[in-house]
C-alpha cells in the first residue's frame, strides 16, 4: 500500500496500486474526492481507472453523507458464482448450441422477458419478501415510477457493455457458472434522478466537481436517496439470483444425462453504499468497483472475456475499509480501444472461448483491460484466492 498526501486534503489516498501508474484524470479525481468536507477515508483499488466523478476501483468513506455519482448509475451491480458438479469432460467440444441456449434463455442488451419473472417459477427457489419488494416500489422516486412496467421484464436480464454470463472451468477442472449484472435501467434512471437532485442543492455549490455532490444526513433528501439505492440494490442482487435460476435451466437441460448438481452461490454487489464502523465512527461506505473483502467474505474478480476470473476470500483489512477490486480494470476507453483494435485482433485474444468476435464486442476486447494476475498481485494483503477460473463460455450483453 501506497500513501499519497494530496495539500488541503483531508485525509491521505491509500493505494493498492503505483501511484505513478494511475492516469491523471483519474487521479485528478481521487484528489478531489479527498478534500471532500465529509470524507474520512479513501482507499484506491489496483484495478482503479477514471469514471464519473469519482474513479472506478475506489472506496469512499464518509460521516453523515453520501455522493450519488460515487455510487454510479448502476447501483448494485455485482457478481455471482456456483459451482457445479460437472467437469470439463462433461462439455462438449462444440460449445456453440449452449452459448445459443444461454442467449435464448437470459435477455440480453435492451431485451426483456415478454413476461415477468419471478422467483415462483423456479423450484426450490426462496420467494419470501418477493411481494414486499415489489410493494416497496410504490415509495420510491415518483419520477421513476412509470418504468414499473418496464422493471418487472427486466428483472432477469443481464444489460449490455460489460455485463456477461460465462461458462468457466477451475484449476481442478470443475465447471463453474458466473455471471455479472446490476440493477438494469431502473437502477440508472433512480441515479440519474438523485444525482439531478443533488447537484441543485446548496451545500453542493461550492465544490470544485459538481459530480461529486453530496446528500447530508437528516434532510429529506438523504432520506429519499438512501430509499431509493437501498431498493435498487435488492433489485439488483434479485436480478442476478434470477438470472442464474435460469442459467442453471439451461445446464440442467443440457447436460440431463449428468444430473448437475450445485453449489451455494457466491454473491457480491461493487457498485454500492454500505453502512459500517471504523474507528468509532459509523460511516456510510462506498464501493464504486469495488468488493466487500471482510474476515471470511467470498468474493468474485473477473478479469476480461478471454483471460480468466478469480475466486476469493477475504482477508479483513481495515485499511481497505474491509474492500477488495472489483475486476481487471480497465486501462484505455472503449473509444481508445475500438481505435486500436479489430475484429482480427478479437479473435486471437479470445480464442478458445466461444463468444462474439464481432465489431460489437471490441471495446470489450482483452488488450483494453489490465491483466488480472497483476490485479491479483497487488492485493494480497486484502484478499486470499481460492479458484482461478477460465471462461470457455461467454455471452455479453
Amino acid at each position: 500500500m501506497s500513501y499519497v498526501e494530496v495539500p488541503g486534503a483531508k485525509v491521505p489516498i491509500r493505494m493498492w496500486t503505483d501511484p505513478a501508474t494511475v492516469e491523471d484524470s483519474a487521479m485528478r479525481q481521487l484528489q478531489n474526492v479527498a478534500t471532500l468536507p465529509w470524507i474520512k477515508g479513501l482507499a484506491v483499488m489496483p484495478d482503479v481507472h477514471y469514471g464519473k466523478g469519482a474513479t472506478v476501483g475506489s472506496v469512499i468513506a464518509m460521516r453523515g453523507a453520501v455522493c450519488p455519482a460515487a455510487v454510479g448509475v448502476d447501483i448494485g451491480c455485482g457478481m455471482s458464482a456456483v459451482k457445479t458438479s460437472l467437469t470439463a469432460n462433461d462439455l462438449p467440444g462444440d460449445l456453440s448450441r449452449l452459448r445459443s441456449k444461454i442467449e435464448q434463455a437470459i435477455p440480453v442488451g435492451r431485451g426483456m422477458h415478454e413476461d415477468p419473472v419471478g422467483p415462483g417459477r423456479f423450484h426450490g427457489m426462496a420467494t419470501a419478501g418477493w411481494d414486499d419488494f415489489w410493494g416497496r416500489f410504490e415509495g420510491v422516486a415518483e419520477a421513476v415510477k412509470f418504468r414499473e412496467g418496464r422493471a418487472l421484464k427486466q428483472m432477469g436480464t443481464l444489460g449490455a457493455g460489460n455485463h456477461f454470463a460465462e461458462v468457466c472451468v477451475d484449476m481442478s477442472d470443475s465447471v463453474w457458472l458466473m455471471l455479472h449484472s446490476g440493477s438494469r435501467n431502473i437502477g440508472k434512471e433512480l441515479a440519474d434522478h438523485h444525482i439531478g437532485v443533488a447537484q441543485k442543492l446548496s451545500h453542493n455549490q461550492g465544490l470544485v466537481d459538481r459530480d461529486l455532490a453530496v446528500f447530508i444526513a437528516d434532510t429529506p433528501q438523504m432520506a429519499a436517496y438512501r430509499n431509493d439505492l437501498f431498493w435498487a440494490q435488492e433489485y439488483a442482487k434479485y436480478n442476478r439470483a434470477i438470472m442464474m435460476a435460469l442459467f442453471k435451466d439451461v445446464v440442467r437441460k443440457e447436460f440431463k444425462k449428468a444430473k448437475p448438481t450445485f453449489e451455494q452461490e457466491i454473491s457480491c454487489h461493487h457498485n454500492y453504499v454500505s453502512e459500517e464502523r471504523y474507528e468509532g465512527m459509523d460511516l456510510l461506505v462506498t464501493r464504486k468497483g469495488a468488493i466487500r473483502a471482510g474476515s471470511g467474505d467470498y468474493g468474485i474478480i473477473p478479469g476480461s472475456m478471454g483471460t480468466g476470473s478469480y475466486i476469493v476470500k477475504g482477508l479483513g483489512n481495515e485499511a481497505s475499509f474491509n474492500s477488495a477490486s472489483h475486476g481487471a480494470g480497465r486501462r484505455m476507453s472503449r473509444g481508445a480501444a475500438k481505435r486500436r483494435f479489430s475484429t482480427k485482433d478479437l479473435e486471437e485474444q479470445t480464442r478458445g472461448v466461444e463468444c462474439r468476435k464481432d465489431s460489437g464486442v471490441v471495446d470489450e476486447i482483452p488488450g483494453a483491460y489490465k491483466p488480472i494476475e497483476q490485479v491479483i498481485d497487488q492485493q494480497r494483503d486484502l484478499v486470499q484466492v481460492v479458484a482461478k477460473l477460465k471462461q470457455v463460455v461467454c455471452v455479453k450483453g
